[in-house]
């Protein structure tokens, strides 16, 4: 689930990096900012310890990686507490969309992975008396480069997955949450996968660019669009193949027919989860004219009876902001809806305190052209739009050039699912928003600029990994009829046999 564009913490020591608290300010604690030759040497490790692991049978990869649910659960208070600290979410975010997304991953993918990755036949319609199948072996060591909007769970999702795949891993983090990567790493080490197999690079920009630079044979990029295609372009030089899962600017529809108290439940969660800061966010809302009044009163009443503030408090809804410079977006693009004509019907300015906070906000008389309905809010501002009919509601939501998710409320289920077919998006989801993440069996990507590839599913699993095709002999004979020499009786038997397979059949009809 992407971030948004990164730039440089506060400055610390001399080639180091500090992580701080985006509720208070306090700092946490400082990292390496780590240069090529570091990357390179940590590459280097990987690889010479993926050689022996990849020659590790599947079943056996997966049984020794499905420890690393065990000891991610011994530690989960621990983590949990560091995510709360670095990335300012709240303890039940930290819980559910952090650490269950990883627990539950890894024990499904060790579970079915042997079956997910067994050797495939493919029929062969013509050829009879040979045989084909695809086999997936691991590609060798794979580059994470993670956001800092879910610190844990995206990378370490993609370490597992990458590992049970049988590659070694490296990680480079967001600086902004570097110790929650670390933390990732002593668990997947306590679990006993081989130390040296998982390695964390920590610095900023120039760190990231040089994992691609290093020879690693696969990228995994989450962020920001324009972040993606500069990682895209250095992979396409260096025909690295690469999964870019970037930004998102979900619109959701709501039908005359919805069932609005939901609707406005869902429509708050997902927008203000994680103050908003997820790629697959709700960030516009097409609401039909017959029930936008209605549920424009139910959002905002539920708006307002949030709790924000310092997530270290179990009394609080809605947390800090991980990235100063993403509050200063949200007011940015909030100011100037208000200016174009839109009107706060709740929120609408930084929050109280010394933290990194932006209200809770709805706005309505919002239209299509203003920029907060088309470009990445990526914090907690839902803006909503009256629309006619649900044709209109279609066309506009797929006036965007991001296409990662999407969501239809009806209580229609077969209207709502042709609704959904129309909608140009990587998941459309009915009557739910964002958690298809926590599903490791669904695929999890965008269309348009919002990414290419897949994460999560097997068709993340064997993105992977390379796969292979193998062709063989069935039924032995002595030589092919299209090996030399050629002869001229051969071509006519041919020629007429082709006629019959390809050609106009006697007993078709025009």
């Amino acid at each position: 689930m992407g971030s948004a564009a990164v730039v440089p913490p506060q400055a610390g020591p001399a080639g180091r990096i500090v992580s701080y608290n985006p509720a208070t300010g306090v700092p946490l604690g400082d990292v390496p900012d780590m240069g090529a030759d570091e990357v390179k040497a940590a590459v280097a490790r990987a690889r010479a310890a993926q050689r022996e692991w990849g020659a590790v049978p599947l079943v056996e990869r997966c049984r020794r990686v499905s420890r690393i649910a065990e000891t991610l659960m011994e530690g989960a208070s621990e983590l949990i507490e560091l995510i709360v600290k670095e990335g300012g979410k709240t303890r039940m975010e930290a819980l559910g969309t952090e650490v269950a997304v990883v627990a539950d991953l890894t024990r499904y993918f060790c579970k079915h992975a042997p079956k997910l990755l067994a050797p495939e036949p493919i029929p062969l319609h013509l050829l009879k008396h040979r045989g084909s199948y695809l086999h997936h072996v691991p590609r060798g060591v794979v580059g994470v480069i993670a956001p800092w909007n879910f610190p844990f769970s995206i990378p370490i999702g993609e370490v597992v997955m990458a590992l049970i795949a049988g590659n070694g891993v490296v990680l480079k983090p967001s600086e902004m949450t570097p110790l929650i990567a670390l933390a990732g790493k002593d668990i997947i080490d306590r679990a006993g996968i081989p130390p040296e197999l998982f390695q964390v690079v920590t610095g900023r920009g120039p760190t990231g660019a040089a994992l691609v630079e290093s020879g690693v044979d696969f990228v995994v990029f989450t962020g920001s669009v324009a972040t993606g295609k500069r990682v895209a372009a250095a992979c396409g030089e260096r025909l690295i193949p690469c999964t870019m899962e970037l930004g998102g600017k979900a619109p959701a529809i709501v039908c005359a027919d919805a069932d609005l108290a939901r609707t406005a439940q869902a429509l708050a969660w997902g927008g203000f989860c994680n103050s908003g800061q997820v790629c697959a966010s709700v960030e516009r809302v097409y609401a039909h004219a017959s029930v936008h009044d209605e549920l424009v009163e139910r959002l905002v009443a539920i708006t307002r009876g949030l709790r924000q503030g310092d997530a270290s408090s179990d009394e609080v809804d809605v947390g800090a902001m991980t990235w100063d410079k993403q509050v200063d977006n949200v007011e940015r693009l909030v100011d100037a809806a208000v200016k174009a004509g839109a009107v706060v019907q709740t929120g609408g300015k930084r929050g109280k305190g010394p933290g990194q906070f932006f209200e809770p906000t709805v706005l309505t008389g919002c239209t299509q052209d203003m920029d907060i309905m088309r470009k990445e809010i990526f914090g907690p501002a839902i803006p909503v739009m009256k629309v006619a009919s649900e044709e209109e509601a279609i066309r506009l939501a797929n006036d965007s050039h991001l296409g990662l998710n999407a969501y239809v409320f009806s209580k229609d289920t077969a209207r709502a699912r042709q609704i959904a077919e129309q909608v140009e998006a990587g998941t459309v989801m009915i009557n739910d928003v964002l958690n298809t993440y926590g599903c490791p069996e669904t695929p999890w990507g965008g269309v348009k600029q919002s990414g290419v590839g897949r994460t999560h599913s097997v068709i993340g699993l064997k993105e992977l990994c390379q796969t292979r095709h193998v062709n063989y002999d069935r039924v032995a004979v002595p030589r092919e009829i299209w090996w030399y020499p050629y002869k001229q009786r051969t071509f006519d038997w041919a020629l007429k046999g082709m006629k019959l397979l390809f050609g106009k059949r006697p007993w078709s009809r025009d």
